[in-house]
């Protein structure tokens, strides 16, 4: 599951542009096999009484808390895990150009951190091996189903 959490203040994103967003972050884990009930996009309105930045009040931050679990990537400790964790940031900023960076009166920051798979349970079931004939099975359904 990733699952987004995105900080904002309430008037910063129309719901026609929650939903375009949240439709751009499950296209993005659809792309590379996921199914797309896995991906969940929460918005959280913070106020700008509640938000603050260096100290100083800010209506205009977005900050994105993002957890990855149904996928992990390499060590950033080899190449190939720094040139795929680029990679990935990379797509992540594809997929906020037109919600985010391209706002210019906007100021933002994302982090993603990864939960040990183990760890993770969909309606009470462990998820399907990655990649398994039973995960292609959810992701065809779009649901858990026993395994």
């Amino acid at each position: 599951m990733p699952l987004w959490r995105i900080f904002s203040h309430p008037q910063t994103f129309t719901l026609d542009q929650r939903k375009t967003l949240a439709k751009k972050v499950t296209d993005l884990y659809v792309s590379i096999g996921l199914p797309a009930f896995y991906v969940n996009v929460i918005f959280i309105d913070v106020d700008e009484k509640a938000t603050f930045v260096g100290g100083e009040q800010k209506s205009n931050f977005v900050r994105i808390a993002i957890e990855q679990i149904a996928r992990t990537m390499a060590s950033q400790e080899t190449e190939q895990g720094r040139q795929q964790r680029k990679g990935w940031m990379d797509k992540i900023n594809d997929t906020l150009k037109e919600s985010i960076i391209d706002r210019g009166e906007l100021d933002w920051e994302m982090h993603i951190y990864e939960t040990p798979r183990d760890l993770w349970r969909v309606q009470g079931m462990d998820a399907p091996p990655a990649f398994s004939e039973a995960e292609k099975e959810w992701k065809e359904k779009n649901k858990p189903v026993p395994y």
